[in-house]
């Protein structure tokens, strides 16, 4: 089966994207190694001592850690759990250009983890995360306008947003691609041949210390 062209997908966000708030803000690259460590400790279950590595990273404006702080503090993971702090902290790393940040403010908007869902406000962030290739935020937007929510219908968009994301690996976005146009559903016999690697479940080891780049620039993980 063909997917369909990322070009086309890359034209409608940049067409229909809004500025983002402290655009071409300063990323710059923390300490890779002290980040490894609170990594380490994270994926070992030592999270109060992760928790405390990235809390001192984050002090020096490394945007990679002051996510994982956000997300700790969201899960209540080495610390009290706090959506809203976590929420407001996710945006200001968001609003620095990081994809991981936009997708993680846009799906607790959503889901309505510090109130109300408000996909309206999730919007934005979804859009800005889709653009910069990251496959759950593309997916998640594909749903949006596949079923009208905060946007007209709109399935050929969906079409285009499910096609990136299984691009990518994530076999929901296939499945709803496949559905859309009327293809056969996806088997899956071997895990390894039918897609790329799955998409992990997102979470603080996942994302390295960030590079200068463009706020627009893909995340170097999902």
């Amino acid at each position: 089966m063909r997917l369909l062209p990322l070009a086309i997908l890359t034209c409608f966000l940049s067409a229909t994207l809004p500025a983002c708030a402290a655009e071409n803000a300063n990323i710059v690259p923390g300490d890779q190694k002290t980040f490894d460590e609170g990594a380490k400790a994270y994926d070992e279950g030592r999270y109060e001592e992760a928790f405390k590595i990235f809390s001192k990273l984050a002090d020096n404006e490394d945007l990679a850690a002051m996510r994982n702080v956000a997300l700790m503090e969201r899960h209540g993971l080495g610390t009290e759990k706090d959506p809203a702090s976590a929420l407001k902290l996710l945006k200001y790393v968001a609003r620095a250009g990081l994809p991981t940040a936009q997708y993680d403010v846009a799906v607790m908007l959503l889901d309505g983890e510090t109130g109300a869902p408000d996909a309206k406000s999730a919007l934005p962030w979804l859009e800005l995360a889709a653009q910069a290739s990251h496959p759950l935020a593309q997916f998640r937007l594909g749903q949006m306008y596949e079923y009208g929510n905060a946007v007209p219908q709109d399935y050929f968009k969906a079409q285009l947003l499910y096609a990136a994301a299984a691009e990518h690996g994530v076999k929901a976005a296939l499945e709803r691609l496949s559905y859309l146009k009327g293809w056969p559903q996806p088997n899956y016999p071997d895990e390894n041949a039918a897609l790329p690697p799955p998409v992990p479940e997102e979470h603080p080891a996942d994302l390295q210390a960030p590079v200068p780049q463009e706020p627009s620039a893909p995340a170097t993980t999902p």
